[in-house]
């Protein structure tokens, strides 16, 4: 299995190590109910290292993305990040990521760390337009540190400003005394934060002034376990469950993302297209159980006659409200907020009822 600059520190701290993405990464330390409750009150840091980074360069760097991006990357201004995804010729999701635009005519990629070599291989089949590709990802190392108490956490360690650093943005600099540090604010707990992206000889150095600094608010390590529901809670997708090569972003909530505007010949363009004017047979949805019970991955969805309409793709119960959330795929004519859905667990048919993520309370 491969390692990040941090797998002997988790090893060292009694972490519940496992095979994630050929990494051998930490799924939960003292807890993931625990480890999620600390990221929603307090603060907790996620070694997410395992994601991969593409650069793209050039002055064909705009013209290869919209080509090979859903979303209008011509939109980008310096400083700011876009939410998109590579599509394929039948109109499925190859994989989601993170567009930031680090200069003029030079962007960083942050991909899924499972769809990594898959991705770079797709660019670099796409390039014909003789953009600049280089695959960083075992040259950068990241930290997601989440919950309330970042900023205040992180605050001490950069001369950035990161209290007025908005949603979706950026800014690179000094941090922790390790430079050229890429101090992003997107996100995948709902609960605030940052992600640190730097060299792997700098890692330990982070590692242990983010720690120092965070003593104060009974800072954590968090494993991928929490992650995993934190970001259920907040209703948001992940790759592999609740998308893939088969299903299109109009299927997958993901139509703002999708823009057909004039110039933008994006892959797969004229299949989503169609299916948008058609309109789609299948929608993601969430939802709630009504009964106690646990939904997961796998488990039919069915309505109230026995009929199967769908199927879970996440579920678990929810760490904050202490019922079964979940998202999946059902019929269209099901898919409308407040409609009574039964999930099959166990051959047990359980009430739920549709709903609009997030799960979780939120102040």
């Amino acid at each position: 299995m491969k390692t990040t600059p941090f797998t002997q520190t988790h090893i060292e701290l009694g972490a519940s190590m496992h095979d994630f993405a050929g990494f051998n990464m930490p799924i939960q330390y003292e807890g993931i109910i625990d480890e999620h409750l600390t990221v929603c009150n307090g603060v907790g840091v996620f070694d997410v290292s395992h994601m991969g980074e593409i650069w793209v360069k050039g002055d064909k760097a705009l013209d290869f993305l919209q080509r090979v991006t859903s979303n209008d990357v011509s939109k980008l201004q310096v400083g700011k990040i876009q939410y998109s995804c590579f599509i394929n010729e039948q109109g499925g999701i190859i994989d989601d990521f993170l567009v930031y635009k680090y200069e003029e005519d030079k962007y960083l990629l942050v991909v899924n760390a499972a769809n990594t070599e898959k991705d770079w291989k797709w660019c670099v089949a796409q390039n014909t337009m003789g953009a600049e590709l280089e695959n960083a990802s075992a040259r950068m190392a990241q930290l997601a540190v989440q919950g309330p108490k970042a900023t205040e956490t992180l605050q001490k360690l950069t001369s950035i400003n990161l209290k007025d650093m908005k949603y979706y943005t950026f800014a690179v600099g000094e941090f922790a005394g390790a430079p050229e540090v890429i101090v992003s604010n997107t996100g995948y707990t709902g609960a605030g934060g940052f992600e640190l992206y730097f060299y792997p000889e700098h890692a330990m150095l982070i590692w242990n002034a983010i720690f120092e600094a965070g003593k104060e608010f009974d800072i954590k390590p968090v494993g991928l376990g929490a992650r995993d529901t934190l970001r259920l809670e907040m209703g948001f997708n992940l790759y592999g469950n609740d998308m893939s090569d088969t299903t299109t972003p109009l299927e997958a909530n993901l139509g703002w993302i999708t823009k057909f505007v004039e110039g933008k010949d994006f892959i797969g363009r004229s299949i989503l297209e169609k299916q948008k004017a058609e309109g789609v047979s299948r929608k993601l949805i969430g939802f709630i159980l009504e009964d106690r019970g646990v939904p997961r991955q796998g488990y039919k969805i069915c309505n109230a006659d026995g009929d199967e309409i769908g199927e879970v793709t996440s579920g678990t119960m929810s760490p904050t409200r202490k019922i079964g959330v979940g998202m999946g795929y059902v019929k269209t004519e099901y898919a409308a907020l407040d409609t009574e859905i039964y999930i099959v667990v166990r051959n047990r048919k359980l009430k739920a009822r549709i709903v609009k993520p997030p799960f979780r309370k939120m102040d």
